[in-house]
């Protein structure tokens, strides 16, 4: 993590806040504290605030305010952090099918990593993982944390139809498609838990400083989830963190 931030222009309607260059927890809680520091003030020159990985990107209007404005105004709520409170951190339990049509890259991750595929589904499922943030579409977690062990690059060439629910891994990263699209990252299962949802409030099961764990589970198991989640009789299993 940086000593200072460093603030980048982008555009003449953007500045993003970088806080370090590495992916890591300390890093990520500083970016969120940050956000909830600014958001809390209520500018009203502010109209986004943007967190990701390691950095935020603050949006302001530039009737309003300058980009030495947007300087000023992150330096003072910096300063102000040890009154921030952010929300006590959820676990929420994903149950998941591994391999088979469920999971078709599941067999090249073992080949790959020269171990067992249950080897490769205890590392996958042996952990919690930190929503580090939201992106690069409406519910798509991006999970920190992965064993280096099965940190298997993205495919060279994306795959054009991605199914709902499936769960994959690239790099050191893993994650869950809330609704089918391409996708080039390695699909090693497939959860029946709806992760995004427009017609419910909020719209998304969990939020960035969230955890997630996945629970294996049979294609039986999986297919009784969701039918008691089309029949609104279903709610995933959630804790509080320690």
């Amino acid at each position: 993590m940086y000593e200072r931030a460093a603030f980048l222009t982008a555009g003449d309607r953007a500045v993003v806040v970088e806080y370090g260059d590495a992916i890591d927890e300390a890093t990520n809680l500083r970016v969120r504290l940050v956000t909830a520091a600014l958001t809390a003030r209520h500018d009203p020159g502010i109209v986004e605030i943007v967190p990701t990985y390691r950095s935020l990107m603050v949006h302001y209007d530039p009737l309003r305010l300058s980009r030495a404005d947007i300087e000023a105004i992150v330096a003072d709520a910096e300063q102000h952090l040890a009154g921030v409170t952010l929300p006590r951190p959820r676990v929420i339990d994903i149950p998941t099918v591994y391999g088979g049509h469920y999971g078709p890259d599941l067999d090249d991750v073992a080949a790959w990593a020269g171990i067992p595929k249950d080897e490769v589904i205890a590392l996958h499922c042996g952990r919690e993982y930190l929503v580090y943030m939201m992106g690069f579409m409406a519910g798509f977690p991006y999970l920190g944390g992965l064993s280096p062990r099965i940190a298997m690059p993205r495919l060279p060439s994306p795959r054009t139809r991605v199914p709902t629910g499936s769960v994959g891994i690239a790099q050191e990263q893993t994650g869950i498609y809330p609704t089918e699209t391409p996708g080039g990252w390695r699909l090693i299962g497939w959860t029946p838990v709806r992760i995004f949802d427009a017609t419910h409030d909020p719209p998304v099961l969990f939020e960035a400083g969230d955890y997630i764990r996945f629970v294996p589970a049979t294609g039986g198991q999986a297919q009784a989830i969701a039918s008691q989640i089309a029949a609104g009789a279903w709610t995933p299993t959630v804790r509080h963190r320690e």
